[in-house]
């Protein structure tokens, strides 16, 4: 009592009694000096890990700070579990007590520095304190009472799963035979739901236990339940193998398709750590991979350079063309690996190596710019079928090409300038199409298949390709005798019929409809214009006079 009372007068003389001076502000100011003095410790305590930001917000703010003199006891043995403490500075010992046992039989069982927590499974198990506490010098802790923690924790259910796991962690870790009975009285509480804790079935999950899953699921909980990052229960047993609990999900409605913030369903999870039942399971229950983001799949299959992980995928019914978020299909990424064995595997179920990146790059285009002489023979064996028609007629090889993405176009430059991309940095090879005399000769007729493989390079709306015969620019003439305009505007020829009128409603301010040959034949696809050609650009309700329309070419 005396020394008690003593650190108190000092305190007060001192100026060291913090959370007087700290009550006496308003909680805003209160709030920010707890955060600055006491945010890093809190951090660190091993029952905070992983927790959200805003849950240590909230628990330093409702924390107090109080001094305690050396011998004082914190806590003792068998009370009820009202506070837990966090230590600031100083040390405590923890003292056991036997039962029946006189005072002085008692027995010191450990140490406490700094930085560490006592009393929280006490006050996390509703149970009465496992030991005497006792400082060991002067000591200040940060006070937390149990109700006001569990008001906060029930605010932040994922939190709450977290904190109850780390304090089992803990536990098992110890070899202690208080702390391993101790252990296996929270494992039955748990069953039995009795924790104050919000308990999720992502918990019941990550510790294999079906049985606690079980009791959860016929309490009504919601099966599809999710984490901060969109893992329901049915993702987290997927990836652990746990046949039972993958069998309870399914049984009590969980959906087999659900995707987490990356894109990834079950079923993925399964298929990835190679849980062979629980992929049955699953597909037996409705699973998809479809259902999930299988482009991502398929670029981890490739990126880690793992052919059978892609031949498990590609067993099920997944696009190999439907690209990334960064625009790429799996194929881009073996060809810039170099993998043959992946690119032949991707090949053989319908990847288009004609498929346009976010940048212009095709797969193709990839492998001739970084020189994969091997992967540019397998192509080319690809493309050698093509050729020819039902009927004998030969096609051109790149008309593909063209029509294999044309949502991709992109937006031709109103001043018709084709400005290099940074990302596409080889030089083009020297043709005879890049010199003067192929500047001339392009306002000749060329052939078909010189005309279909300008098209299909034009239609990037972007830079040439490595392509060393050809010239991707087609240039045509268009007017608007409606407006007043018969001279024409010489400009490169978009990739589609929509973005040619609307090119000429920049031109020519006004909206038109339809595209006029010179001689007066409505044209109706883009593939169907030459290089050097002369379009009319009108309206519905133009009327063309025998002046503005068949006089020249």
């Amino acid at each position: 009592m005396i020394s008690h009372l003593s650190l108190k007068f000092r305190t007060d003389s001192e100026g060291l009694q913090q959370q007087e001076t700290l009550d006496a502000l308003p909680k805003a100011i209160r709030s920010s000096i707890s955060q600055y003095l006491f945010l890093n410790l809190v951090q660190n305590i091993y029952l905070f890990q992983g927790v959200s930001n805003d849950l240590i917000f909230q628990l330093v703010s409702e924390m107090k700070a109080e001094y305690f003199p050396p011998r004082e006891d914190v806590i003792l043995q068998n009370e009820a579990p009202t506070d837990f403490y966090i230590l600031v500075s100083g040390s405590v010992e923890l003292v056991e007590v036997p039962n029946g046992a006189e005072h002085g039989a008692e027995q010191v069982v450990g140490v406490a520095k700094s930085g560490e927590v006592i009393g929280e499974i006490g006050v996390l198990c509703y149970r009465p304190q496992l030991f005497t506490v006792r400082t060991r010098s002067l000591c200040q802790l940060l006070r937390m009472n149990r109700t006001a923690f569990l008001s906060i924790v029930q605010s932040n259910v994922g939190d709450g799963t977290i904190i109850m796991n780390n304090l089992i962690q803990l536990l098992k870790e110890q070899t202690d035979g208080v702390m391993v009975g101790v252990l296996k009285e929270i494992e039955s509480m748990l069953a039995r739901g009795r924790l104050d804790l919000p308990i999720t079935l992502c918990f019941a999950v990550t510790r294999g236990d079906d049985h606690l899953l079980h009791q959860l699921l016929k309490r009504n909980l919601d099966p599809n339940e999710s984490d901060q990052d969109g893992r329901t229960a049915l993702h987290i047993a997927a990836s652990k193998g746990n046949e039972q609990c993958v069998k309870l999900l399914l049984e009590y409605g969980a959906d087999p398709n659900a995707r987490d913030s990356e894109g990834k369903v079950p079923l993925w999870e399964a298929v990835y750590a190679k849980h062979d039942t629980v992929v049955q399971l699953l597909v037996k229950g409705g699973a998809e991979l479809s259902s999930g983001d299988t482009s991502l799949y398929a670029c981890t299959a490739v990126e880690q350079n793992n052919i059978e992980l892609l031949k498990q995928i590609l067993k099920h019914v997944i696009d190999v063309n439907r690209p990334s978020k960064d625009g790429n299909i799996p194929l881009h990424r073996a060809v810039c690996d170099g993998n043959v064995e992946m690119v032949e595997l991707l090949l053989r179920h319908g990847a288009d190596i004609d498929k346009q990146d976010s940048n212009g790059w095709t797969p193709r285009a990839l492998a001739e710019q970084q020189g994969h002489e091997e992967i540019q023979n397998i192509f080319r064996s690809v493309i050698a079928p093509r050729k020819y028609t039902s009927n004998g007629r030969m096609t051109p090889t790149l008309l593909g090409r063209f029509s294999s993405d044309p949502s991709m176009q992109k937006v031709i430059r109103e001043d018709a300038e084709q400005q290099p991309s940074k990302v596409l940095p080889q030089r083009r090879k020297v043709s005879f199409h890049n010199s003067l005399f192929g500047v001339i000769s392009s306002s000749h007729p060329r052939r078909e298949t010189d005309h279909l493989l300008s098209r299909g390079l034009a239609a990037t709306g972007g830079p040439s390709y490595p392509q060393a015969h050809h010239n991707p620019l087609v240039r045509v003439t268009i007017s608007c005798p409606e407006k007043g305009n018969t001279a024409g505007k010489l400009v490169i020829l978009p990739g589609s019929m929509k973005e040619l009128l609307q090119l000429g409603a920049k031109k020519f301010d006004m909206m038109p409809t339809k595209v006029l040959t010179i001689e007066g034949a409505e044209v109706d696809e883009v593939e169907l214009i030459r290089d050097g050609d002369h379009l009319v650009l009108a309206s519905d309700d133009w009327i063309p006079d025998d002046t503005q329309i068949g006089g020249k070419n």
